[in-house]
């Protein structure tokens, strides 16, 4: 398996650095492309997500993983909340955009794996917060051909109580606690502001309806980060994506930060098999 780690690119917000890791088992024939956008709190090398990679890699697929620009970890510190400046201004419309990035690298001459990609078959899987990332990204940008969505939010406002609203919108900042660093982690005015300056191109439901590409659903029965009510909504916005879901499954399907076993957590299993038909098929 040939696996390149911590390829830098640059954000279009801010030209801020972050890194992308290519995974890929070399074949006569090119292989479909799957980029991985990790959710809220996670980074690319979160937990189990190196051995998520390395399953898609060895059957038949070239995997990317990246950071989001803003999510806090920096390419010096990539497993690390040390970036808080540009962790309590991050967007959804950043996020899009760093996938944007992403897919032109990708699609580019620079990418070195470029002749083992068939770009036809690009496809998104997101996780949690990714999960509508993902989604906002494949409603504008039809390179895009497939997408799975594990454990998704369903709404860009979904972190926006009514108690952060008003916390945000007096002080400026709201603060979210991290319970396995401990860190309070600030969210700025801007992060609440983008959701409603740019609503028509954050809405999860609008843009999820419009998908003209094929839609794969996963959730956890035992998700008590993500209601699974999430899931069968996805299902009624868009009657013909399958939905896979997974009894008593949590919402990282097993997976903890920091993850040393060498082999998958069996839900994490299950939905890695389950994508990689959903995707070959």
């Amino acid at each position: 398996m040939q696996i390149i780690k911590n390829i830098l690119l640059n954000s279009s917000h801010q030209n801020r650095p972050f890194t992308l890791d290519l995974y890929h088992t070399p074949n006569p024939t090119p292989q479909p492309l799957i980029v991985f956008i990790h959710g809220f709190n996670a980074f690319k090398d979160w937990g189990h997500f190196d051995l998520i990679a390395q399953y898609f890699a060895q059957n038949g697929f070239v995997f990317v993983k990246f950071n989001l620009s803003h999510n806090g970890t920096t390419p010096e510190h990539p497993r690390e909340f040390i970036d808080l400046d540009a962790y309590g201004n991050d967007k959804f419309s950043t996020d899009l955009d760093d996938v944007g990035t992403v897919l032109d690298y990708l699609h580019s001459p620079q990418n070195p794996l470029q002749n083992a990609i068939n770009l036809q078959q690009t496809y998104l899987i997101g996780h949690s917060r990714g999960g509508a990332i993902a989604i906002l990204k494949a409603a504008e940008d039809l390179r895009v051909k497939k997408i799975a969505t594990w454990a998704s939010i369903i709404s860009t406002m979904h972190f926006w109580t009514k108690e952060n609203i008003e916390t945000v919108t007096q002080e400026g900042v709201v603060y979210v606690p991290n319970s396995r660093t401990k860190q309070q982690l600030p969210l700025y005015k801007a992060y609440y502001e983008d959701v409603l300056i740019n609503a028509e191109r954050l809405n999860v439901e609008k843009g999820f309806k419009k998908l003209q590409c094929s839609i794969l659903i996963i959730h956890g029965n035992g998700d008590t980060s993500i209601p699974v009510k999430f899931a069968h909504q996805l299902k009624e916005w868009q009657p013909n994506a399958e939905l896979f879901l997974l009894d008593h499954a949590n919402h990282t399907f097993g997976g903890y930060e920091p993850y040393n076993d060498p082999i998958l957590p069996d839900d994490a299993q299950k939905i890695v098999e389950k994508t990689a038909q959903f995707f070959i098929k």
